[in-house]
């Protein structure tokens, strides 16, 4: 009788959920902007989410996401309400994760008192103070940076892990996938997980499982479905740099759309993420149930979540000795290696989407393309490697390197965000490269530092100053001679190429402005890099 009544309270439950997540309850939480980043409370019962450029955001439709809250009301999920203005700024606000005791939220970025874009980056927590949310406190993370244009990622239920993605410090491509560990209370600095992770192309949204060992993450940098996929991955040490190969989570979950923001909820029993197939080009809430088959979001999902493996490997049928004439007949299927690249260029501040010019130069080729705003750009390049050129009036040009001679996807796409033209916006020249020990600039340096050249004749009342920097091994005073020197060089090129003497500074401040620690070779050498700042405009 109790195993009777057992299974009965287990289908009921199993039939709530399933009632909660059906594609008509959801369609209350769902608009006609972009929901992102969805977060749920412990007991299930509080949905928190991320809507960008919402006309009620704090900043308006130019907002690039605030928090919404929708709460279970019965057996129904309530209308989007907004977060309000503590939880919500100027700038991107999501949710990175809930306590056990869904007492405090952790959220990303860090908050200005005055409501305004706070100067600092990190995470912040707010706590349940029985009244509501209180104001958010700043987390203090050590040599935390990113240059992306939004920061997601999850912090873990214990407070003691936090996974982002971010364009950071020593990233393979774009954005990377990083960890910080709090220890004794105090979170330590960021690491990379490593190439078995990170692609030279985009990795988002990284979550962790319930016990730390399973890592979910989106990336356009595999062979996938469509332009983002979930992809899951095991964690083999404790150094968090040693994984297992990312399996592809299957069509039950990617699509030709982009899939982002996973997040598994196994005492719910089922897993929340976004999709933006079927909704215009903005992202959707979805829900993949794990059980019996359920509709859900008008779509049949079945009980096993195992990984497609014939996205990563495709099996073909073993056979005995075909016939001379039909291996004859055979031919190599003819491949298209022409990949379709397309995007959007964002202006770094406002994450408004900004026209550019787009320059790909390969061996013997160079082709263009312009970005109109929202509707970005879109071009069909050969397999090769490149370098990518994105300019754009009033914005400060930059470049990227892009190897897609083994590149298996039809498609990639490729976001960039160019900083404004403003006084004190520092821009760190990462591809100018020196003969080590010495002062000599690396040939591979020049590309970057002509278009440093061509920013400055376009902007010809610009004026910079140029900043050396080394990493803290050595007497304190060579480095200091020798960031100097290095400065004098970049300066002396500058010139040869027709800039003014009088619109260049420069100053050596060897290892006294670390970007990183010292620790290790690969920090170091983030360390050792050439930086300008904008002085007058």
């Amino acid at each position: 009788m109790r195993f009777f009544l057992l299974i009965v309270l287990l289908n009921f439950s199993h039939a709530l959920w399933a009632q909660r997540f059906n594609s008509k309850v959801f369609q209350a939480v769902n608009s006609a902007y972009d929901e992102q980043n969805p977060a749920l409370s412990p007991d299930g019962k509080t949905l928190f989410f991320t809507i960008g450029n919402h006309p009620a955001n704090v900043g308006g439709k130019r907002d690039p996401g605030d928090i919404w809250i929708s709460r279970m009301e019965g057996a129904e999920w309530s209308g989007p309400v907004h977060g309000g203005t503590l939880l919500n700024d100027r700038a991107y606000n999501a949710v990175a994760g809930l306590s056990a005791d869904g007492g405090q939220l952790f959220l990303h970025g860090h908050y200005d008192p005055s409501g305004n874009i706070a100067k600092t980056q990190g995470i912040s927590v707010s706590r349940n103070n029985g009244a509501g949310w209180s104001r958010p406190e700043n987390i203090s993370i050590p040599y935390f940076l990113n240059k992306s244009g939004t920061l997601c990622g999850t912090v873990s239920a214990d407070n003691s892990v936090f996974i982002f993605s971010a364009e950071s410090y020593g990233t393979y491509g774009v954005d990377d996938i990083y960890v910080s560990i709090k220890q004794q209370g105090k979170w330590n600095e960021p690491k990379n997980l490593g190439s078995a992770i990170n692609t030279q192309f985009q990795e988002l949204s990284p979550s962790l499982s319930e016990d730390k060992k399973t890592l979910y993450f989106s990336s356009n940098g595999r062979k996938g479905n469509g332009s983002f996929d979930v992809y899951s991955s095991t964690r083999l040490d404790d150094t968090w740099t040693n994984w297992s190969i990312p399996v592809n989570m299957g069509t039950h979950i990617n699509s030709e759309g982009r899939e982002l923001f996973f997040r598994s909820y196994p005492d719910q029993g089922f897993m929340l993420y976004t999709t933006t197939k079927s909704s215009d080009g903005y992202g959707d809430l979805k829900v993949y149930a794990s059980g019996d088959p359920l509709p859900v979001n008008d779509t049949v999902i079945y009980a096993s979540l195992e990984p497609d493996k014939t996205v990563v490997e495709e099996s073909k049928p073993l056979r005995e000795s075909p016939p001379a004439e039909e291996i004859t007949e055979q031919k190599e299927p003819e491949r298209n290696e022409d990949v379709k690249v397309y995007g959007k260029i964002i202006n770094a501040k406002t994450g408004e989407t900004i026209p550019a010019k787009i320059s790909f130069e390969g061996p013997g080729m160079e082709q263009q393309s312009t970005s109109s705003g929202n509707n970005g750009y879109s071009l069909a390049v050969p397999s090769s490697e490149y370098v990518i050129r994105i300019e754009a009036t009033g914005y400060i040009s930059t470049m990227e390197k892009l190897d897609i001679n083994a590149f298996e996807m039809r498609e990639l796409e490729m976001n960039f965000r160019l900083q404004p033209v403003e006084v004190g916006t520092t821009v760190n020249l990462k591809n100018v490269m020196f003969v080590q020990t010495k002062t000599d600039i690396l040939t591979e340096s020049y590309p970057e530092l002509d278009l440093v050249v061509s920013f400055l004749k376009e902007n010809p009342k610009v004026k910079i100053e140029l900043m050396g920097h080394t990493d803290s091994k050595g007497v304190h005073a060579d480095n200091v001679k020798l960031s100097q020197q290095r400065v004098n060089k970049v300066k002396q090129y500058l010139v040869s190429k027709g800039i003014e003497s009088g619109r260049i500074s420069g100053k050596g401040f060897g290892g006294s402005k670390p970007i990183a620690s010292n620790d290790t070779e690969e920090f170091r050498k983030m360390n050792r890099r050439v930086e300008f700042v904008i002085k007058k405009f």
